[in-house]
């Protein structure tokens, strides 16, 4: 699935926008659809993306079809080159803002970048790098340029493989659709792409 010098890496935040990757990433190579079981997807309150694990053992997630998404996160998965994962590390704000686990995901491997089919069973069951803050884990508000940001991201991701069901019952109750036509959507879309390029933590300008 990738060379013994790569990272295999889940994506489920901002980092579902194939252009973002393409540009903070640039060696690294898209490889498919993958599910993170037992967790659930929120926006915390830095005001972005996360996943939280959930310690009931009730959820039965081994039916896609069936399960209930507020037990799961789906993400892309890359594979990273050791330059591509530095880059990385920063955007995500190591160790500060995130932290770096390798945590069991089930992964549909995508054939030359088509969409997958994750109603069927997965390729396999791999452990893949997930960047998660396991301090900051009550749910809160988007920033207004990250949800430019995900709804790129929504999109990609939908088109690759993700549920849209998965981003109507989890993801939009935290990430509104835009109106592309309003003027202040137009001109936070210009943070969005700046963060998109190089990402800089407000927080971390404020306590400056």
């Amino acid at each position: 699935m990738a060379s013994q010098t790569s990272t295999v890496y889940f994506g489920y935040g901002s980092n579902l926008w194939l252009q973002q990757m393409r540009q903070r990433c640039p060696a690294s190579k898209y490889l498919g659809v993958a599910r993170l079981n037992n967790y659930k997807w929120i926006i915390n309150d830095r005001g972005y993306a996360n996943v939280v694990e959930l310690h009931s053992s009730s959820s039965d997630t081994s039916d896609a079809t069936t399960q209930d998404y507020a037990h799961v996160v789906f993400g892309l998965v890359y594979s990273l080159q050791p330059s591509d994962e530095s880059r990385l590390d920063k955007n995500e704000g190591v160790p500060h803002a995130y932290t770096k686990e390798y945590l069991a995901c089930d992964f549909w491997a995508s054939e030359d970048g088509a969409k997958v089919d994750v109603d069927k069973k997965p390729t396999q069951t791999k452990d893949m790098l997930v960047y998660i803050d396991r301090k900051r884990v009550t749910d809160d508000e988007p920033k207004d340029e990250y949800v430019v940001r995900m709804n790129k991201g929504i999109d990609d991701a939908v088109v690759k493989g993700v549920p849209e069901k998965y981003v109507k019952d989890v993801m939009r109750k935290f990430i509104p659709a835009e109106d592309k036509g309003n003027a202040k959507r137009r001109s936070v879309e210009a943070k969005a792409y700046r963060q998109a390029l190089e990402f800089v933590d407000e927080n971390e300008e404020r306590a400056v």
